[in-house]
């Protein structure tokens, strides 16, 4: 999968974070090292284990690639 990542230079440090994934962010001293945070902290998210409450519903939506995503 494929995720769109912010990445920006702030003083000695980048900062970054995931627009697909809500949580995701990281801070590191290289551009490498930001990406490789990013993406270590998506897997931690996708792996973890989602709270099921008795009598709700899961279920999965598909939405469309926007225009852009091509």
């Amino acid at each position: 999968m494929k995720y769109r990542a912010v990445a920006k230079k702030t003083g000695d440090w980048w900062i970054g974070w995931l627009i697909d994934l809500p949580g995701v962010n990281a801070q590191e001293k290289t551009y490498e090292e930001l990406i490789e945070s990013l993406k270590t902290g998506a897997e931690d998210m996708l792996r973890a284990e989602v709270p099921f409450e008795p009598g709700a519903q899961m279920t999965t939506i598909e939405i469309p690639d926007p225009d852009w995503a091509a």
